[in-house]
């Protein structure tokens, strides 16, 4: 299981548009806000990527990108983000292979059946790529509010940091 200040794992994935997004490209630029949610227009699924998507430029000001991670197909992606007018990126996991990396494919119950499926978790990756905050089992009514105020905090932190430094270095 990922912990709080481990380095988060690099991966590239495909979104809705079959452009590659790659996580290790961002150290440096941006905080990464790692959402990773079951299917496609699902209520809760469409819920969660609408509200990412109604705060996006507000993660942005802060120096933070947006992405979710399902096991849907791009083609799938890029229907459910021109239904529901998303504008976060989605990323297609088809393998489950950054799923199982970061330990979100899971054993879950659905109807009385047992079957593998994600579940819903966010990462909240700085900077430096260190895993900062996770969320487990996150119910997606208010979530992105949640994990907005963290990233404010973080970016805030950052930037205090980086004065200290430039006063050390001066």
């Amino acid at each position: 299981m990922l912990q709080i200040g481990d380095s988060a794992p690099s991966f590239s994935l495909p979104d809705a548009d079959m452009e590659a997004f790659d996580l290790a490209a961002e150290r440096g630029r941006h905080h990464v806000v790692l959402y990773f949610y079951p299917r496609d227009n699902t209520p809760g699924c469409t819920l969660q990527a609408a509200d990412f998507s109604d705060h996006e430029d507000d993660f942005a000001r802060h120096d933070c990108v947006v992405v979710g991670v399902s096991p849907d197909d791009c083609l799938t992606h890029a229907e459910f983000r021109d239904e529901h007018g998303l504008s976060v990126r989605l990323l297609s996991d088809v393998e489950t292979e950054v799923c199982r990396l970061y330990h979100v494919w899971q054993p879950r119950e659905v109807d009385g059946v047992r079957k593998m499926g994600v579940a819903r978790t966010t990462f909240v990756i700085d900077k430096d790529g260190i895993i900062r905050h996770t969320f487990h089992n996150v119910a997606p009514r208010g979530h992105a509010a949640g994990v907005f105020e963290l990233v404010r905090k973080l970016q805030k932190e950052s930037l205090n940091g980086n004065r200290q430094e430039q006063r050390g270095n001066a």
